[in-house]
């Protein structure tokens, strides 16, 4: 989840080379645990801390270490301390059952046609690409669901793959060459212990939406669909000489030119059908942005989206209906004064742009017949011409002029550029994962790295947007948004929707540090750089994933908003980063946890200390370094959690 959008210089692993974990742990729904014999109703539900791994234990760096804890407070004064564990479904490079008698590959890339795309830089050792970074999953039911081989019930989880980061000869890059596959888990979920095991795998075929590209976080719907993402949108205007984006069209099509760059930076929707395969659209008037996670709010029309780009927007799509993103408007927001990352501070209001209403079949329309040049001019150095106008969008200014009549067209496909033009902050950094506290009236949203954009003289700064910090904060922050309805556009035009955002504030932060004794950058007792966001109801707990390259392992949070406790619940193999966060308050009467993990052993330079001691380990265990982990936290005891 962390590459600049301007230009794709730095790999990945380059950028943000930490950590992650694939977790998922199931819960005896509040409801239940109110049944339970001698011990009464539920109070509260702590997590307990563990401490973060060194090199007195390299196994617990190496691998996806649990040594934390859930207790459960009854309201009769009795507690039940649980310790957890992990489990994987699969590790990506695996072979997995395909639900028809035989086996495919877990991650697996396929083209257009749906063939294989076939790694050749081996000569002799040929084989089917496959990612080492899983990112947004979704646990979810469907009605009627019947698969072949489920003996309990079943249950899926939609599984999308952000990219792989090398060729099998370690030297080629791979970052945004492949199209993104996402994949359907039927799992079977055993009604006595909440335990869950894969049944059957399935690609699921996006030749219909032009291929995926780069799927990042994700989220469920109200409705019980996949929200996916497309990140860093493809830059149109230099689409033609993008060495990524060439190669990308290339393995997809099998044709460099092919590919229309206009087709990608939107917002996926996945609906699984009963039988574990599923179906998949594009939203197209969402705007095209560096899409990293929607969430939809209690309306069922209302998406707060994450932009993961520096000189990133703050946007928000109303549709016009429930339970249907195909039309609506989009939004994006204007700072005011006094913005800060100071969780003591007041919060800084935010006024909201109206960039346009659209249908997603009208954009999509656009898409296929527009060029860029059509929509506006782009200059790289000031033309000295008074109709143009001075824009900073993805880390570099520009000088833009509008085509006329084109307004609705740079809206929905232009949309940085177009929201820059029109005045909105464009200025936060890496705003990445979304999620919403439903009983407070609270989102929150991460900020992955404070620098760049938001402070003052540092790349991509805009004199005069809001967002003007004096120092920078690479180990960024959550920020909490305050809910609320009535609100108005800049035009005096009443926005539809309850659950738009009035201001925003800092509620947790990291701490940048001098490197310790294990090469940390950023205190490992507070987050670094937050990414995926998820937050419980019933636990009244935001769970915060970090992709971070200033933690040597990265961790999986859990924050609770009433007490304001911290609690380390996992941490993630060196040189991993923490994704596919999903917290699904009762499934089946059972709760869960999801996460995933990407590129363990993706070394960086604060690596250094650990590195020689690490690398044979993680080479062992994640497929030669290539794969990564599926799964889910359960207990020590090898069943799930009854409470």
């Amino acid at each position: 989840m962390s590459k600049n959008s301007a230009a794709f210089v730095l790999s990945r692993r380059q950028m943000f080379p930490l950590m992650a974990g694939a977790t998922l742990f199931p819960f005896h729904s509040l409801a239940e645990a109110t049944k339970t014999p001698g011990l009464g109703k539920i109070q509260s539900v702590q997590f307990e801390s563990m401490a973060a791994p060194n090199l007195s234990n390299p196994a617990a760096m190496a691998t996806t270490s649990i040594a934390s804890s859930v207790i459960v407070q009854y309201n009769n004064g009795k507690k039940v301390k649980h310790e957890l564990a992990y489990q994987p479904f699969f590790i990506t490079g695996g072979e997995v059952p395909d639900g028809n008698g035989g086996k495919m590959l877990a991650g697996a890339y396929f083209d257009i046609n749906n063939q294989p795309i076939i790694d050749k830089t081996v000569t002799g050792k040929e084989r089917q690409f496959f990612s080492d970074a899983p990112d947004g999953t979704s646990l979810l039911s469907v009605p009627n669901a019947k698969v072949k081989g489920v003996k309990g019930k079943a249950v899926f989880a939609v599984v999308q793959f952000e990219y792989t980061n090398f060729a099998q000869d370690r030297k080629t890059d791979m970052y945004g060459k492949l199209p993104s596959p996402i994949a359907v888990l039927t799992l079977d979920q055993d009604p006595k212990t909440g335990q869950l095991s894969l049944v059957k795998y399935h690609n699921v075929d996006t030749s219909k939406v032009n291929g995926l590209w780069i799927t990042c976080g994700a989220s469920l719907s109200p409705w019980g669909t996949h929200l996916s993402s497309e990140e860093y949108e493809p830059d149109a205007f230099t689409a033609a000489t993008n060495v990524n984006f060439k190669a990308f069209s290339e393995n997809l099509y099998g044709d460099s030119t092919k590919a229309n760059p206009y087709h990608y930076g939107h917002m996926p929707e996945v609906k699984v059908n009963p039988d574990g395969t599923a179906s998949i659209k594009k939203h197209y008037n969402m705007g095209r942005i560096s899409h990293e996670l929607v969430q939809i709010m209690p309306d069922e029309r209302t998406a707060l989206m994450g932009d993961d780009a520096t000189n990133g927007g703050l946007f928000v799509f109303v549709a016009d209906k429930a339970r249907d993103l195909s039309v609506g408007t989009l939004y994006v927001a204007k700072v005011g004064s006094g913005f800060t990352i100071d969780p003591a501070a007041p919060a800084a209001n935010l006024t909201w742009l109206n960039l346009g209403h659209a249908s997603s079949a009208e954009i999509e329309k656009l898409a296929n017949i527009l060029k860029p040049t059509d929509i506006m001019e782009v200059m790289p150095k000031d033309p000295q011409d008074s109709s143009f106008k001075k824009v900073t969008t993805n880390g570099k200014t520009e000088w833009i002029k509008l085509k006329p009549g084109m307004e609705k067209a740079a809206a929905f496909l232009e949309t940085h550029r177009y929201a820059a033009f029109v005045g909105a902050s464009l200025g936060f950094s890496k705003m990445e994962g979304t999620t919403v506290n439903i009983k407070d009236k609270i989102a929150y949203s991460a900020l992955q790295n404070i620098q760049d954009s938001m402070v003052v003289g540092a790349k991509g700064f805009t004199e005069g947007n809001g967002i003007a910090l004096e120092k920078a904060l690479k180990a960024g922050a959550v920020m909490q948004l305050q809910l609320t309805g009535g609100l108005k556009d800049e035009t005096g035009q009443k926005i539809a929707s309850d659950w738009m955002p009035k201001n925003t504030k800092a509620l947790i932060t990291g701490e940048d540090i001098v490197s310790d004794e294990l090469g940390n950058t950023a205190n490992p007792n507070k987050i670094a750089n937050p990414d995926n966001l998820k937050f419980s109801e019933k636990l009244r707990t935001l769970f915060i994933g970090e992709d971070s390259g200033q933690h040597v392992n990265n961790f999986l949070w859990a924050y609770n908003v009433d007490t304001k406790e911290l609690s380390r619940i996992m941490s993630i193999p060196a040189g991993g980063e923490s994704t596919g966060l999903q917290a699904v308050d009762e499934l089946n009467g059972w709760t869960y946890l999801m996460s995933n993990f990407q590129h363990a052993g993706d070394w960086g330079g604060i690596h250094n200390k650990v590195k020689d001691t690490l690398d044979p380990l993680i080479t062992a265990n994640y497929n030669n370094k290539f794969g990564a982990a599926v799964g889910y936290i359960t207990t020590k005891a090898g069943v799930s959690l009854k409470l």
